[in-house]
């Protein structure tokens, strides 16, 4: 990082995780957030929540085309971002000069629970879809029956029990204050999605 700021790199842009700050040091995000702080380049940090294109892309589409999204999170909620406000963030931090040294909360200007977001979801679609509360051990031995290494699924089942924990669910004006503009709600994302044939 130093190398890319003594060669002429005048922006960078890292995107991280939502709960860094309050992380331990053993999260190694941490550490490379210290990294691109010290690197000598002017510096933004993106630390969004769960992307709502987990549920239309590799992560949870299948589940939704099955019709049941099996996840330990309860009735917990989480404030899902559009990863296109993620990206449009991004953007301007490298053009912008206005973001330098700021880190941005990116979420959704919404806290779902996991069954709502699949009640929106079902709607946007016309599919079935519901969520089933499973508990984590459950989780862990799907994901292993997946093919997930063990240390993988403890790691994800851990996020999704903080979740269920009520830990992470604040909405921030993240996208807001960079781009003076509302984050797009989970329903506006579900319909694009919907429209582009993500549950087809």
């Amino acid at each position: 990082m130093t190398a890319a700021a003594a060669a002429g790199v005048r922006r960078v842009v890292l995107l991280s995780g939502s709960g860094v700050g309050e992380a331990d040091d053993s999260n190694p995000l941490k550490a490379i957030e210290q990294t691109v702080r010290t690197c000598g380049a002017d510096w933004t940090i993106l630390r969004p929540d769960w992307f709502a294109q987990n549920f239309s892309e590799n992560f949870w589409r299948l589940a939704i085309l099955d019709g049941r999204l099996a996840l330990p999170t309860g009735d917990g909620r989480t404030p899902f971002v559009d990863a296109e406000d993620i990206a449009d963030v991004a953007a301007a931090a490298l053009t912008e000069e206005k973001h330098a040294g700021r880190i941005y909360y990116l979420t959704g200007p919404q806290a779902l629970s996991f069954g709502e977001a699949a009640d929106v979801i079902g709607r946007a679609s016309g599919r079935t879809v519901r969520h089933v509360d499973v508990t984590p051990e459950e989780f862990v031995r799907q994901q292993l029956s997946f093919g997930v290494p063990e240390p993988a699924a403890r790691f994800l089942t851990g996020l999704l029990v903080a979740v269920r924990d009520g830990r992470g669910g604040a909405v921030a004006d993240g996208v807001a204050e960079a781009l003076g503009r509302p984050a797009r709600s989970f329903e506006a994302f579900a319909a694009a999605a919907a429209a582009a044939g993500a549950w087809r």
